[in-house]
């Protein structure tokens, strides 16, 4: 069997988006920073997202039966860090706004409002399944990526303008 130091370490040097998932309830806006997202189905669409039992922001949103999933761009690194903070008012320190009655921040590279579709026991997690009802991208945003302990983002995407897909695929053929 694998030993935690192990898992810890493998896991670590993988890339993870990094997100701040929200919610509203009758006690306001509820947030926390989390690198454990993922797309999972098209149809219908679906995304994924892991919160530790304990985690009161998972028990809001089982209440609240809905979430927002912030993405983060590059350069948000002081948003994840105080979202992902548990001694400080996270909303008083960042610019945000309600989006279809969910706390959204503005400058993010992405946004998505989810309902919650399914809730699972995963381990020493809760599996949360949310049905996407609204999604937008900034497409001028490079997402802020975490590993090794690390933020940043995919380079090539920093660094370069987007060019259509036409482009790349005559790279290739060249």
């Amino acid at each position: 069997m694998v030993t935690d130091s192990e898992f810890c370490s493998l896991m670590a040097g993988v890339c993870a988006p990094v997100t701040v998932v929200t919610t509203a309830d009758e006690d306001g806006p509820a947030g926390a920073t989390v690198s454990s997202f993922a797309s999972l189905s098209l149809h219908p669409p679906l995304v994924s997202v892991a919160f530790d039992r304990g985690s009161h922001l998972l028990a809001r949103i089982q209440r609240a039966g809905r979430f927002g999933v912030n993405i983060l761009a590059h350069g948000q690194e002081d948003l994840a860090v105080v979202f992902a903070r548990r001694d400080v008012d996270r909303f008083s320190s960042a610019r945000w706004r309600p989006d279809h009655g969910l706390p959204r921040f503005p400058v993010a590279a992405g946004w998505a409002v989810c309902e919650l579709y399914n809730d699972v026991e995963a381990g020493d997690h809760r599996l949360l399944f949310g049905l996407v009802s609204h999604a937008e991208r900034r497409s001028d945003s490079a997402p802020l990526v975490y590993a090794d302990r690390t933020f940043g983002t995919h380079s090539g995407f920093a660094m370069r303008s987007p060019r259509p897909i036409a482009e790349h695929i005559a790279a290739f053929t060249r």
